[in-house]
């Protein structure tokens, strides 16, 4: 006679319940915008909490494969993330619930559920109207970096919110990534054209401004999954990182189409604005006032809470300006200077994010989105669309380079300052 199979016992079920809490911890964290590192090493605090005797996990952009092993038993569990996006303010709440748990453990898994259900359920800070004016702020501010004067930066203002506030709305309902981001870019473009139109009309611009439009569209330069994904890869973790890169590439690329064909629509290209004489000290003010604000919109953009990104945008100003600075006055290469840049704003993050009880990530990356030179980039796939390889490589490769170093210096910097990135195991 064969033998009647049995269930599980309770150790088994134990087991499972605890390994799917791992999960939903792991699964949330991948959501929020969150590098491959940073995703394992919240599931293994949890787990560990948990009574979990060893925890292995494989994450990519969106998939997750983990084993949890108790004793002779393991539970292998695999999850997928469809919707990828940046949430610091969960970030924040699941870094401080691996301190919890790994504080008081052991822990009992229905209270980490519970934990994790609050954290899910909790709604973004900004309705949509506030959050893209985030957005809106944040892009005036880059407009005038890069030169532009009070027209270019109202325009970017008023082009920046239109499109972030469709982006929202669309992406919470669901809609393809790629295709909202196309429709965002060519609103903010256009909104930013018909803003200048109408003062032209009213006689108080010329169409010398024009030329600014890309910087309304700098909201959706990926500076969150560029970052991070270079990280994963300065941690070797290959598929998460190539992945990462691979959807801010697509990400991107979907928005500077959007541009250029805006471009082609109304015959005009990229070129940079006329910028304006200033003093050199009302200049460099306004520099280190416009990193300030807008480090601080892109925070904000990102669902942070206020005291978050009000250190973010601290941590930003000085260096970026010292950045500007290194390359228009020191003729230093963009690519050095980016490099130096964010390894400053790397060491000042590892200093100010303990103290807050934050995650380092969660200050260093919109720190550095105001340094991603998006404006260059753009203008590299409208030459590309164009035929005109000579002139897009000129544009693209300094770019590349520069988002380059920042990944570098923010390495470093991690390196210098956390014993477990300085070190293989």
């Amino acid at each position: 006679m064969g033998t009647v199979p049995t269930g599980p016992d309770d150790a088994e079920l134990a087991l499972i319940r605890r390994s799917g809490a791992v999960l939903r911890v792991g699964r949330l964290s991948l959501s929020a915008g969150t590098g491959s590192y940073r995703v394992k090493a919240s599931m293994a605090r949890v787990a560990h909490a948990l009574g979990v005797e060893r925890h292995q996990a494989h994450v990519t952009l969106t998939e997750i494969t983990t084993t949890s092993h108790q004793g002779r038993s393991f539970r292998t569990e695999v999850t997928e993330v469809r919707s990828v996006g940046v949430n610091t303010d969960r970030l924040t709440e699941l870094e401080r619930l691996a301190q919890r748990v790994e504080a008081y453990a052991p822990v009992d898994v229905a209270e980490v559920d519970a934990e994790v259900d609050r954290i899910a359920a909790k709604p973004p800070l900004y309705p949509v109207w506030l959050n893209a004016l985030w957005a809106a702020v944040a892009c005036a501010a880059f407009a005038f970096l890069n030169g532009g004067g009070p027209v270019e930066v109202l325009g970017a203002l008023v082009g920046a919110g239109l499109g972030q506030g469709l982006r929202r709305t669309l992406l919470h309902r669901g809609y393809n990534q790629f295709g909202v981001t196309m429709l965002a870019a060519a609103l903010a473009a256009t909104g930013y054209l018909a803003f200048v139109a109408l003062l032209e009309l009213a006689g108080i611009a010329d169409g010398a401004h024009e030329t600014g439009y890309v910087a309304a569209a700098l909201f959706l330069v990926p500076g969150f999954p560029l970052v991070t994904g270079a990280l994963d890869l300065a941690r070797l973790d290959l598929s998460a990182g190539v992945a990462r890169l691979t959807w801010a590439l697509m990400i991107f690329v979907s928005a500077a189409f959007a541009v250029w064909a805006v471009s082609v629509a109304v015959g005009l290209s990229p070129d940079p604005p006329r910028a304006a004489e200033l003093d050199p000290v009302l200049l460099q003010t306004l520099r280190v006032l416009a990193s300030f604000v807008g480090v601080l919109g892109f925070a904000l953009m990102f669902n942070s809470p206020w005291t978050m990104a009000l250190v973010a945008a601290g941590v930003a100003a000085v260096p970026n300006v010292l950045r500007i600075a290194a390359v228009q006055d020191l003729a230093w290469p963009p690519q050095a200077a980016a490099a130096a840049a964010a390894f400053v704003v790397g060491l000042l993050a590892a200093w100010a994010a303990p103290r807050l009880n934050i995650p380092r990530v969660t200050v260093y990356v919109p720190a550095v989105t105001i340094m991603v030179p998006g404006v260059p980039a753009y203008r590299a796939v409208y030459h590309l669309s164009n035929g005109d390889v000579t002139q897009a490589l000129e544009h693209g490769v300094p770019a590349a380079l520069v988002v380059t170093a920042l990944a570098v210096g923010l390495a470093v910097a991690r390196m210098v300052t956390d014993r477990e990135w300085g070190f293989e195991h």
